[in-house]
């Protein structure tokens, strides 16, 4: 089953899709234009991973890592799909993302990589945009290129793990205004979704609710204020979320606002 969430008249409801609609869980029956969208899941821990595909460490003219190179990420980063993400003035390169983000379903901790897949209960995409200007290097990703606010969309769906009986080979697709971008499958990871459980759960207690971005193939590109842009999972779905300048944020606030002209 594909679950999302959304704020619809004044309140957040649980959805499904429904024949190219949603169903809320009051049993209404609305059109995907007419709610806000959500993250699918409330995120607790966040990990992501950096340079796990190999094409991609080879873009970027690193040697691929011998360990899982992971950083964590705070709440304040996600937005829903169709949201709007900030792109500061300053930023001379802002690239997309386009992740895999496996869902923790149950409490663990120790686990094999042979039980792993127990431990999941979902997938969802996300377009984790990183601003190329702030980057220390790429074996220690800082605070101002991963935990800027606005600029992990994620969703639309959360996919049961059932439905998605293969998730080590699914494509991977970014179409920037509608022309395709980047384009790789998630067989091509570095460390696959089970060694990376095992591997976070070998120190640490995870929990439902803690999402894993498991990285990017090559392919990224720059984007520009105004620039709409698809990531697309296969058996996910496809998340758009839009690019915009600091103009039409009010100021003090890290979140958009419409201004009111007189």
């Amino acid at each position: 089953m594909k679950r999302a969430r959304v704020a619809y008249a004044g309140a957040i409801h649980p959805a499904s899709e429904y024949y190219g609609q949603l169903k809320l869980a009051d049993g209404r029956i609305v059109n995907e234009q007419d709610v806000v969208w959500l993250p699918p899941v409330e995120p607790r821990t966040v990990f992501a991973l950096g340079l796990n595909y190999a094409d991609h460490a080879k873009e970027l003219d690193f040697k691929a890592p011998e360990e899982p190179l992971a950083f964590l990420k705070g709440p304040n980063t996600f937005i829903g799909h169709r949201g709007q993400t900030r792109r500061p003035a300053d930023a001379a390169y802002m690239h997309y993302e386009c992740e895999l983000a496996v869902i923790i379903g149950k409490k663990t901790k120790n686990i094999k990589k042979e039980e792993a897949f127990k431990y999941v209960s979902g997938y969802t995409i996300a377009n984790d945009y990183a601003i190329r200007d702030y980057l220390e290097n790429y074996y220690r990703p800082n605070l101002k290129v991963k935990n800027r606010d606005t600029c992990t969309p994620i969703g639309p769906w959360l996919v049961d793990s059932e439905d998605i009986p293969d998730p080590s080979n699914l494509s991977i697709k970014t179409y920037v205004n509608g022309k395709l971008t980047q384009e790789g499958n998630t067989k091509d990871m570095i460390f696959g979704i089970a060694d990376l459980i095992e591997y976070f759960s070998s120190f640490m207690t995870l929990s439902p609710g803690d999402i894993i971005l498991t990285g990017t193939p090559e392919g990224l590109a720059d984007t520009a204020v105004g620039d709409e842009i698809i990531t697309e999972i296969e058996g996910i779905g496809k998340l758009v979320s839009t690019i915009v300048g600091d103009d039409i944020f009010t100021e003090g606030g890290d979140r958009p606002h419409l201004k009111i002209h007189n």
